[in-house]
Parts: C-alpha cells; structure tokens; sequence
C-alpha cells in the first residue's frame, strides 16, 4: 500500500491520500475502543495496542465487553473497499494478565514499553489470526466467561478463534455494560456521555511538566516553545527510516532486557544526534524490541540524508557486533568523462575566465589560482571536465582529482593525492611497487632512515628507524611537507602542474595550508570548483581566496536558451513541446541538475513521448493540436551537434490529460528544499509554507493577511532575511517581474581582496544597514516571487488537505475584492458584465459595493441616462449636409486637436495617474484566485475565473495562455456538465466565443466560425446557414437596423446585467464574423460578412453603449469600404463622429475618442489616405500618450511609422521608431519590438539607409521567434521572416533564402484578415518573385507552373475584400515583375501602370519611386551586375549620417534594388 501510494504523480496524491486512508481506518477503531471503555497504549504504522485496565474480580465481564468491541470493529471493515481499491480488513488478538512498564532514556527523552506474558501472548495472537479473525490467547480463553463466546478451534493451538457472542435471551449489554464501567473512574457518564474520555486536570507543576515533556518529540517541543498555533504543527514530510531490531533469547530475565534496552537507547541516541536523526518509537516484536529512527522531521533535514542514515546504522551494528574497519590506498579522480557529442553548454564566459587565466599562467613565472564557487547542481563538475580537457598540453602535466565528503576528515588528503599522482604511485597495482618508485624518487631529497615517515601517507611499509620513531607529529608533518616542497620544485622546472580539484570544499586545513605555501613558492596553476562554505573558512582557503593572483568566480545559472539546448540534447530530440519547455526552463532556474532530475522524474511517470516530427502544414488542424507547437534548440546547438537526418527527426510531446503544474517534484530535490527549509528558524518555516498556499508569486498584502498572528513588522524583517538568503525574490510591479523571469543571474567575478581591506567591525555594521535596506525594499516591494518553483512545492506538500482548504479560503476571499480590471481601465470584467450572470462571490456584497461596480461598468442611473439622451445632436447640428468632404476633415481634425489641448491643460481629473495594472493584476490576483477555487473543490468559480484569465490574455494580445486557460476551463465544463445542479449556458457560450477569438488570431477561420456559431447559438442568436435562411435574416436585420436608428434619440428603458452580458458577447462574435466571411473567396459569402456586420451594429445599438455602438459604426464603414461600396461607408464614419462629439471628457468618454482616431487613422492606412492616416494617427498617438495606455499607443506608433514609411517622411519616420522603440523597452513590450525591426528591415530593403543593421534585425529574430506572443500572433514573424528570406535572395544566398523562406511558409496558412497578415504575405510573395527569377534564369522545369501559380496567388490577394488597397501598388508591381519574367510584356505593361496609378492617388511615394526605377531599368537592353545588391548595401549610408549632412537623403532613393530582367527572351 505505501509502496503504491509513494510513486503518485501529482502533488495532491501520494503520502496524504495514505495518511487519509489510514487515518479514516484507525480513527474509526480507535472510537470503538475508546467507547468500549479501552484506552490506545502504542501506535505502530498499521497496527495499535489498546489496554483495559480492571481489576481481577471484573476480568471475566470485562473480556466479554472487549470481544464484542472486537467484533464491532471488524462490522466496521466488512463490505469496505477505499477508493482506490484496496481492500481494507484488520486481524485482532486478546490476551489477559499483567504486564509492566519499563521506562528508558537519557537526560532530554523519556520512552516506555509495555512488557510481560500478557503482552507475548497477545502479539502471538495476533500473529496466528487471519483477517476478519478474533483471536484470543490460551489465557484469555481461560479467564472469559466461555457461555457468552461461540468459538472454533484452532489445530495444534491452545488458543481459540471467536465467531461470535452468544448471550442468554435476557441479557441486556447496555446494562451489562454500564455495570461494568461503573469501576472505572476516568469513562464518561451522566452529562458527560456523549464525550469519549474525561479530561484530567492539574494543578501547575513545572518539575512534572519537564519530566512530562521528555516524551514528547523534540520537533514538536521547538514548535510550541516558538509559539506557533497547534493548528499548523503537522506536516506530511519525505523522512529515511533505520529500524533497529534487538533480539533476545527466551531465557532473558526482564531486568537484563531492561538494561539492554536502555543501553542501547543510550548508544543509538547518541550517534542519531550527531546527524540531526531521532528514535521516534520504541516498541516490542516477537522475542526483541525494535527502535524506529527517524532522519528528516521538521526543522532536522540535513544534506546526504541517507549517507547519514547508512553511517548510522553501521555505527549501531558496530556497536553491538564489534566489526572493525578496514583502511585502503585509493586515488580520487575526476570520474565525470567528457563526451565530444555533449558540448558544454551555457558556460562560455566561465570557460573564457579559464583561458585567460591560463594564458597569464603560461606566459608568467608566477603561481594562479581559479576557483569556481556554487551551489550544488551548478554543473562545476561538468566545468572542470571540460577545462581538464582543455588543459591538455605538451609542456605541462594535468592532475585532476574529485573529493568527497570523507576526503575533509583525512589529514593532508588532498596533497597525497597530488603528491602520489606527481610520483607516478597512481598506477602502481602493489604497496611494493609504490615502495620502490618511491625509494627511487626520494633518495637524493630525503635520508634513508626517513623513508618510513611515507608509510602512512602513502601506505608502505619502510623500516621505521629509531630517529623517526623519536620525532614528534608536528616535525614529521614539517619534514614531509619540505620534501613535497623539493619535489614539485623540480617537476616544475621540467614540466608547468595544473592541479585541477572537484568539490574543493572538502579540502582538509592542512592541504590548504600546504596550497598556500605552494602557491607562494612553486609556479603552480590551481583549478578548483567548491560549493560554498557551510562555516568561515581556514585561514589558509581565506588567504588563498584573498591572493592576488587568484580568480574567484561565483557561478549563475543557466540560461533559458541553454537549458532547451541540454534538453534537446539530452532527449535527443529536435524540439519539445511548449508547455514542457516552460516547466522544465522554470523548475530548474537554470541549474542543470534540476533539469535532468525533473527530466528523470517525468520519464518514470511517463509523461514524455516521442513522436516523428510533423511539419505544420500536413497537421489536421482542431481546436486539440491548434498550438500542438514544438520549442526549438537555438542555431548555436546545431552548430555545436549535427542534426538527425530529415524526416527522422523526433519530438517530445506530454501525454494526454497531464498537468505539468501539479505535479510532484522529484524527490532529490524535494529533499534540498526541504534541507533549506529546515535551516531556517521555525518562524521563518511558517511564512514560507504560508506563501506555498498562496503559490509561486504573492503580494505582501495577501501574506499579512494568512499569517497567523503576525505583526506586520515581524513579517517585514522575516522576509527581507528571506530575500537574502535567496529564499524570495521581491519586485516592485509586475513589470520588473517579467523583466527578471526572461534572464538568469549570470556567473560574476568576487573580489575577495577588496572586500578583506575593509576593517571588521565595519562589516558587521554593513550588514546590519544592508538588512535594514533590505527590509526598506520590501515595504516597497509588494510582489514576492519563490526564486525556485521547487521550495514552493515542496512547502505546499507539508500541509494536510484540511489545513490546505482552510488556508486556500483564507487567500480567495481575500483576493476576490482586487478580482477585476485595474482602476485605470474602471475595475471592470475582463468578460463585460461577466459577474451579474453567475452567482461566484464568496463574501457578501453590501449596496455600496454594487454600485461601485456598476458604476465601473459604465452602468448609469437614471438621471444620468436621461441626461445623455437628451444631449445626443442630430446630424445637422454638427455635419450639415452642405459641408464638403475637405470640411468635414477639417472639422474633425480640430475636434481632436481641442480634445488634445483640453487634456494637457484642463485642471479636472482627465489623465490617470498611472498606467494600466490590468496585467500585474492578472498574475497577482486573478490568476492565484483561479487556483484557489480549484484546490478548494469550487469548479463554477475555477471556471468563471479562467474565462477571465483567457480573456484578460486575448486582450494583451497573448493567444497561447489564453489557449492554455481556456483547456483548464474545458476541463472544468465537463465536470460542470456532469453535475445535475449546474447550468450556466452565458459562461458556455463565452467558452465557445472566447475559442472562437483565438482560432481567429491564429488564422485557422474554419474553426473560429465554428466557435463562433456554437456560441451565438448558445446565446439565442442563430447565425444563418443557408441561402433562403440568409436573405431571410438579412431583411429582418435590415428592419431592426432602421428602427434602432430612428430609436437612438429616444428614450429608452436600459437593458438588464444579465442581457448586456449577452449582448456584449454577440457583439464580439459578429465583429469577428464579419471578417472570417470576408476573406473567402466565394461570391456568397459577401452576403453573410454583410449580414454579419449588420448584426453587430443592431446588437451595439441594443446595448446602448457609446463605445460598443462607435465601434460597429466603424466596423461597418470599413466593411463597406474593403468590399468597395461607395457613400454608405462615410454615412457610418461621420455617424461614429456625431456619437463622440458630446462624449463627457473624462474616464471612459475620453478613451472613446482617443479610440475612434486610432481606428479611423488604420482605415484611412489600409484604404490609402496616407495624409490622413498620419493626420489622425499622430493625434491618436499623442492622446494614448497622455492616457498612459501602452497596450494602445503602440499599435497607433506600429500603423503611424508605415503611414511615414510609404510617404518617405524619414525624419518623422525615424521620431516615431524612436518613440516605439523607447515603449517597448520601458514596457518591455516584446510585439512592438518585433515591428520596430520590422520596420527597420523595411527601411533596409526599400529606403536605401540604415537605421538598425541587418545582424541586429537577424539576431533579435533568431532570440525571439520562440516568444509565445511573437510565435502566436499571426503576421509579424511571417514578415520578419520574408523579409530575411527577401535579403538572402538579392544577395542571391539561396541556402539563407530557403531556411527564412521555409520558416515563414508554415506561417502563411494562418491567414488571419488583418493589415500585418496582408504586409508578412506581400513580403513572403516578393520572395518567392525573387526565387521564380533564380528558377527561371536556371531553366527549371517547373519555372512555367511556379510562375503561373505565383501570379495567380498576388491575383486572388487583390481580389480578396479584406486586402486593404493600400497593398495593391506593391502586388501590382510583383504582378507585373513576373509577366516580364515569363515574357508576357503586354499585362507587365498593364500591371506595371495599375500599379504606378494607384501609387500616384495614394501618395505611395516609396512604391512610386521603386516602380519608376523599375519601369526604366526593365525597358534598358544594359545588364545589372549578379552582385548588384551586394554593392548597393555596401554603400548604404547611416541615418546618423543622413541627418548629420553627410549624405543627401535624395541620393538614397538610388540605393534600391533592381529586379533583373537579363534573361531569354521566351523562357518558356
């Protein structure tokens, strides 16, 4: 059973489900027995002794009472089995008699055992029944009252087995029962009947008190003299066990018994003690009595606890058995081999502070010292094994030894090591040979009558002369290390000693103080790796860290991209699937023995599995495998290890239905947390097992909250020791988190000599002051983050599952309050209305506190309503008919320049005073509160909270935890949908359109209408399917949209929570219809995008929402515009304006009109109107700036620079960038970043300067194009990516070309219909353009077909309605490059002008230069060099340049790529 329940998987299984079985077991008998009048003597794992003690009179009623007790109890276990289907039964013995007690110890613990005949017979009673079975010993059996008892005999056995009781007609056992417990005092009667037992009470009596406290564990003693609540004593811990077995001879008098046990208490606690062990019981078996030892209870967990545990058990078994040790010669190498497929990786700054080092070692005279210091895991084994090999060399010798623990309490270990390496004893097989190698070595440097002051050392056995044998250890230790001075003097003139040692910690004094002399005496080169020193150091290591010459290096982790490197090299594997990446790179922290240890444990449960890799375009797509994406090792590993052959490449996916999260950690590491932890004080223990409750990140606040009977003070000081100590980590915002959890501390350089200059005394006061800093830190730091996931886990596991859910109830209904949007975006759902639909709250709400939320969701009363009613202008108030459409620009242009002017300098309260938290409340709050309700068995609100999460992630544009978060709801909704009291069909509908949203941010529309329509179904709004049915809902949408229009100015009733929620969520589907219709093909389905858009204008208009209403107004207008309809487009635009002139200039209003000049600025970019597109995108810009919404401003300084780019404005264009770029650093915004290169590689392809180099571009796509949020944004790596591609292919680097274009191809099937899809798809075209020349120029035999399919590609991207015009000019010109390619002049000529029209109305003046270059070059009989790009970027100038005078920015327009037309003239 134990065994079964050792090896669970997840962290809430395992040791706590045993202890609830057995629990839920014994508790039940030790009632009954308790009941029966009984009391519990011992426990002992799966068995107890119970005792009835009674005088002899009453023996006879009193066996009667525990054979029917007996009986009962196993009533208890008949048709039981346990949830996991273990069949549960128990045996019992009874014996009668008297026994003794016999108590045992020392001066701090008490023990007591129970002995006698009685207690013999009834462990051999015991033994002899089967389960289900009474048993009742020969004596028992004698002193019953045989007519109460049925019993069966057992063969060969005096005793008997019980089947059951059989008492007269008349006998009453209640009163039989009551007569015989009225002789004992202590059993419960009268008012107190319904108790188990009386209590007893003392009077105060410190000296019974101290003897008392003698048998209580000293574990739990520390626990209660530290004050803590008896509540949180218990922890369920991994512990090693020695069990000591005493036997005895039947012969043995009790008093000999006695001693022997008392001695052996003795011995046996005096060795545990030295190992931080306990005897934890005490009890009798058959013929011996066995000591249960216990290595590990709170607050004792050492390192090496089971060497400890070894250790002692050979200390006892000597004890008792006198078995001598035996003492052998032995060196100590280096056994890490190093593996020339297996690179070392991550560590080349540590080796570069090797090959430094080394290189002033050989080119001075002088001694150096290289010490590597870090804690175990670090890898500086692995380290070493490399610098010994890079060592090697044919003018110095390479002695590289490893030590252990023992090593430390061997004198002078360390140097007869080197010495017996340095004299060639390391090879020798016998003592003489050593004998003799050492004779001949030694006789010149030291007398004969010394020799024999080496047989110790080296383990010979030289005669010992009678001067020897006079000299004291201090003078043969001198003479010994003299001669070893002499002998390393002259190795080192013939050849230089690099001494390379492993765990350098373990070096005895006397070796360092030898080293020390050395170093100062011999040129000698030290290489060594120590973990660091549990207590100060000898005098000599110091003297040796302070040299000058030595180099003391602290080592760091690992960094992220090196731990995927080793565990794609360790699996062997070509990559690993995203979710494993990010628990393995976050569970290790960057120490390579956590990551191979977490590897280890999730191939035992067997999560991994190893599948051949399939490339994304093959794969099936469904909502299951739509991130089914596989992290891959960086291009430095491939560079490192030659990849598998293609197509035999595999990859490490998870099993199905494992969670990652919950599992339980390895049981090595759980045990170097649990190390950790125990260092601690006991105070210090309970505030990080109070933050394992919380999880991996916290608030202070929350911590304060849970803490039982902290003062905030205490806590404050608790945790800045914490943070030192490496325990905590501590962050102001959840943006100075992010920024951490991407990088690793490096490795650094300590100078110890400096640091040894500073006087003492100053010192100590230095660390009180940097405490006191510390402390300072984290007042102001109010997020907490556990540096190793490992001690978070590892603390939760010590709680029990009651004290678990009480404290997880404590921290959600602590953070249910801060559960919403941050005050900044008005505290709102992240879902709009979510809460009102579902009753989730667990702490009740007053009125105040639902108006507040009503309030933050926009819901006004109605007076305010009326009010804004009444004040809606009609249209000819603000736009008359009469205005042209330069007016209305103009007008509308200036409304935003007061709205600009109003906010800069209005005195009310229309700027937030900081930027949005929405996020660092997401991680902090929502995301903790989530789990909460998980452990806490609460699956609707789990559920509720994970929309939001998924929401909250879509809205920060991050798809794949919105995925990930969205399959913890499923996993919910099935349970959910189980359970007969659940129905909650808003939060299923939300389920699906939230899916539905992902599905469409990563470009698989099929699926994302499918999610779509499910949800509109399940929120009693059908979407049509047919064509009668479309017409139909179209005529109808029609009706409802003119009656909501000639409505709007009416007043009307406001729609209840409950509908708003609905309405919001239809709205958010239809605007994503509206496009999925628009970017197919068929003719048909323009109808259903017009529906769909309709849709979503009645459905705003419903809602009675300035913002929802503005932006269907907007979406509709640009509806109209991308399929080509004239004049209603601007119908809806000035009917958007009209909505927000009126707006109150505060709060949402505000944030409304900021908005409706970002969007109209992406319309005006993606129709054309490149003038007007900057007019308001840099209005829209200077709002979100002041708004303080970085989320916003970003996308209008992403769509401003393009607007630039194409009108060639480079100084505006270069502001802008610098500004993006500026966002993106202070936000750490890692989109914006990406379009910032992207741009910049625009300006490099098309602009003819250089504003970022190239290699910059390249290196940050290949650091980032892992990123989650880059990876699953549709677009922006597509043109990242066609843009190396593009690059390559001027440079006619067609291996280059293929590896960006191949990346950029699996990308191209997510045609998601916004601007950034059209702009990566035009780029991945233009290479492919690029690479139909090459083909052609080749004479390929598919160059006909790939040029007929390229052109019918850019052909049906102009047809599409979702392609924004704005592309055209640049699809034209690659139109009318492939006709001239493949020799078709007339539609080159026809292309070639569309494309030259379209830039002219436009304003495209970047297009329109490159395209008059092109129609002049094309036409010229002159053929272009091969290398003509190549010298054109040679030339490329600088912007510093450009801006400084140097070069004329009209001369750049020249430095544009020629596309070559030197070819046959009918290449087909």
């Amino acid at each position: 059973m134990t065994e079964k329940f050792s090896r669970a998987m997840y962290m809430d299984r395992g040791a706590e489900q045993l202890v609830e079985i057995l629990n839920h077991y014994i508790s039940a008998i030790v009632e009954k027995v308790l009941l029966f009048g009984g009391d519990i003597l011992k426990f002992a794992g799966d068995a107890l002794l119970a005792l009835w003690k009674v005088e002899r009179k009453q023996l006879k009623n009193i066996i009667t009472v525990v054979i029917k007790c007996s009986l009962e109890i196993h009533g208890l276990f008949e048709a039981k089995e346990s949830e996991e289907g273990l069949d549960i039964r128990v045996k019992i013995g009874l014996s009668a008699g008297h026994i003794s007690i016999l108590v045992f110890g020392d001066e701090t613990r008490n023990y007591f055992l129970v002995i006698g005949q009685a207690v013999d017979d009834v462990r051999f009673a015991q033994n002899m029944a089967q389960m289900n079975d009474v048993i009742l010993s020969p004596n028992c059996w004698q002193l019953c009252d045989r007519s109460m008892v049925e019993i069966e005999r057992i063969p060969d056995q005096r005793a008997v087995k019980v089947n059951f009781l059989k008492p007269p007609p008349t006998f009453n056992f209640d009163e039989f029962f009551t007569k015989c417990m009225n002789f004992m005092d202590y059993y419960p009667s009268g008012d107190h009947k319904n108790l188990l037992r009386l209590a007893c009470m003392l009077e105060s009596d410190p000296e019974l008190e101290l003897s008392l406290q003698k048998y209580v564990m000293e574990s739990i003693l520390k626990q209660i003299d530290d004050k803590q609540l008896r509540g949180y004593l218990s922890e369920l811990r991994p512990v090693t066990i020695v069990f000591v077995n005493l036997m005895f001879r039947d012969q043995d008098k009790p008093e000999d018994i006695g001693q022997a046990i008392q001695d052996a208490c003795v011995h046996i606690t005096s060795v545990l003690r030295v190992f931080r062990g306990q005897i934890n019981k005490v009890f009798m078996f058959d013929k011996g009595c066995s000591f249960l030892c216990v290595f590990g209870f709170p607050g004792e967990k050492a390192p090496d606890e089971v060497t400890h545990a070894l250790e002692s058990a050979v200390d006892i078994f000597d004890f008792c058995s006198q078995v001598h040790r035996i003492h052998m010669f032995g060196m100590a190498y280096l056994i890490c081999n190093r593996n020339e497929g297996y690179p070392l990786l991550g560590r080349d700054k540590e080796i570069k502070y090797f090959m430094c080092t080394m290189k002033e070692y050989l080119m001075s005279n002088c001694s150096r010292v290289l010490m590597y210091e870090g804690l175990s895991g670090y890898g500086k084994s692995q380290i070493l094994m490399e610098v010994d090999y890079l060592a090697q060399g044919e003018n110095h010798r390479t002695i590289a030894i490893a030590l252990t623990k023992i090593s430390y309490h061997q004198n002078f270990y360390t140097i007869q090591i080197l010495m017996a390496n340095v004299l060639g004893l390391d090879t020798c097989k016998h003592y003489k040979e050593r004998q003799s190698n050492l004779q001949n070595k030694v006789n010149t440097l030291l007398d004969e009558k010394f020799h024999c002051l080496l047989n110790d050392i080296f383990h010979v056995q030289f005669p010992i002369s009678r001067e020897a044998s006079r000299m004291s250890s201090s003078r043969k230790q001198k003479q010994l290390e003299a001669l070893f001075m002499k002998i390393l003097e002259q190795t080192v003139k013939e050849e230089r000693i690099i001494f390379i040692i492993d765990e350098a910690q373990f070096v005895d004094s006397a070796s360092w103080a030898f080293m020390e002399k050395l170093i100062r005496t011999v040129p000698i080169f030290i290489i060594m790796s120590l973990s660091p020193f549990m207590d100060m150091p000898c005098v000599a290591a110091s003297s040796i860290m302070k040299n000058r010459n030595t180099t003391y290096v602290t080592l760091g982790a690992v960094q992220p991209k090196d731990i995927l490197n080793k565990i794609c090299l360790d699996l062997n594997v070509s990559g690993i699937r995203k979710e494993l990446d990010s628990y393995l790179v976050e569970g290790s922290c960057g120490i390579p023995f956590y990551c191979e240890e977490l590897l280890k444990n999730l191939d035992h449960h067997r999560v991994l599995i190893f599948q051949p890799m399939e490339s994304e375009e093959k794969a099936n797509v469904n909502w299951n495998n739509l991130f089914k994406n596989f992290t891959k090792p960086t291009e430095e590993l491939n560079m490192l290890v030659p990849s598998s052959e293609e197509g035999n490449e595999e990859v490490c996916n998870i099993a199905g239905g494992v969670r990652l999260k919950n599992l339980s950690p390895p049981a090595s590491l759980k045990e170097i947390s649990l190390v950790q932890l125990d260092s601690m004080s006991l105070s210090h223990q309970m505030l990080v097992r109070c933050a394992a409750i919380i999880g991996q990140t916290f608030t202070t606040e929350l911590l304060f909250e849970i803490l039982p009977c902290w003062n905030m003070k205490m806590m404050i000081k608790a945790l800045a020791t914490l943070v030192e100590s490496n325990i905590f980590d501590c962050f102001r915002n959840g943006k100075e988190l992010r920024m951490a959890l991407k990088q690793h501390s490096a490795s650094f350089e300590v100078h110890f000599r400096s640091l040894s200059l500073k006087p003492s005394e100053g010192m100590a006061l230095g660390e009180e002051e940097e405490l006191r800093e510390l402390e300072s830190e984290v007042i102001e730091c109010h997020i907490i983050r556990f540096c190793k996931p490992m001690m978070q886990k590892t603390a939760y596991e010590l709680w029990l599952k009651d004290q678990k859910k009480t404290m997880h109830l404590k921290c959600a209904r602590f953070l249910e309050e801060s559960a919403h949007k941050c005050d900044h975006c008005r505290s709102g759902d992240f879902i709009p209305y979510h809460h009102f639909t579902v009753d989730i709250r667990l702490n009740t709400l007053d009125m105040d506190t639902i108006k507040k939320m009503a309030k933050a969701h926009g819901i006004k009363t109605e007076e305010e309503i009326t009010f804004s009613k009444s004040e809606i202008p009609k249209k000819s108030d603000i736009f008359p008919d009469d205005l042209s459409s330069e007016e209305i620009r103009e007008k509308i242009l200036g409304f935003f320049d007061i709205i600009i002017t109003k906010m800069k300098t209005t005195e009310e309260d229309i700027i937030p005073l900081e930027s949005c938290q929405c996020e660092e409340i997401l991680e902090i709050v929502i995301l903790p509160l989530a789990h909460h309700f998980l452990a806490l068995g609460e699956n609707n609100k789990a559920l509720y909270y994970f929309l939001e999460i998924a929401s909250a992630y879509l809205i920060l544009n991050d798809n794949y935890m919105a995925y990930v978060y969205l399959n913890e709801g499923e996993r919910l909704l099935k349970t959910l949908r189980k359970e007969k009291s659940w129905s909650q069909t808003f939060e299923s509908a939300t389920f699906f359109s939230l899916k539905g949203q992902v599905c469409f941010n990563m470009g698989h529309m099929v699926l994302a209408k499918k999610m779509l329509r499910k949800a509109l179904k399940l929120l009693n709004r059908v979407f049509p399917y047919t064509l009668f049915s479309l017409f139909l809902h179209t005529h109808v949408e029609k009706n409802r949209h003119f009656h909501y229009l000639n409505q709007q100015t009416q007043e009307s009733p406001p729609h209840g929570k409950k509908r708003l929620a609905q309405l919001y969520r239809q709205t958010a589907c239809f605007s994503l219809l509206w496009k999925i219709y628009s970017s197919n093909y068929f003719f048909h389905y323009k109808y259903y995008a017009h529906l769909a858009a309709m849709m979503q204008v009645n459905t705003a208009l419903e809602t009675q929402d300035n913002f929802q209403i503005i932006k269907a107004y907007l979406d509709y207008s640009l509806h109209h515009q991308l399929v080509g309809y004239q004049g209603i487009w601007f119908k809806y635009e000035v009917m958007a304006m009209e909505q927000i002139f009126n707006l109150p200039l505060k709060g949402e209003g505000i944030e409304i009109v900021a908005y409706v000049a970002e969007t109209l600025s992406n319309i005006k970019l993606q129709m054309g109107h490149l003038d007007l597109a900057i007019d308001l995108g840099s209005r829209a810009h200077k709002m979100w700036a002041l708004l303080r919404n970085p989320n916003k401003h970003y996308l209008v300084l992403c769509r401003l620079s393009k607007s630039l780019l194409l009108k060639c404005r480079y100084k505006q264009l270069i502001q802008v960038l610098g500004w993006l770029w500026d966002l993106s650093v202070a936000e750490e915004h890692i989109f914006s970043k990406a379009y910032f290169y992207f741009v910049c590689l625009d300006i490099m392809l098309y602009c003819g300067f250089v504003y970022r180099t190239f290699e910059e571009c390249l290196d940050f796509i290949y650091q980032n194009e892992d990123n989650r949020i880059l990876k699953f944004q549709s677009g922006i790596l597509l043109g990242l990516y066609s843009c190396g591609a593009i690059w390559y292919a001027r440079l006619q680097e067609w291996d280059n070309f293929k590896i960006f274009s191949n990346r950029a191809k699996t990308l191209v099937a997510r045609r998601t219909p916004t601007p950034l899809y059209w702009e990566g798809i035009s780029r991945y075209l233009e290479g492919q353009v690029l690479y139909l020349q090459k083909q052609i120029e080749e004479q390929a035999e598919n160059a006909q077909d790939s040029g007929v399919e390229l052109l019918k590609n850019l052909q049906s991207l102009v047809a599409q309605n979702t392609t924004g015009p704005v592309f055209y000019p640049r699809l034209y010109h690659l139109m009318a490059y492939v006709c001239i390619l493949m020799g078709d002049g007339e539609n080159c000529d026809f292309f070639l002008n569309t494309a030259l029209q379209l830039s002219e109305i436009q304003g495209n003046l970047l297009e329109k230069c490159w395209l008059n270059m092109s129609k002049e070059w094309w036409y010229l009989s002159s053929e272009s060099a091969e290398d003509q790009w190549l010298q054109t970027i040679l030339s490329f100038p600088s912007w510093e340049k450009i801006i400084s005078g140097k070069v004329n920015i009209q001369d750049i327009h020249k430095n544009k790529f020629l596309m070559r037309v030197n070819i046959l003239d009918n290449p087909f």
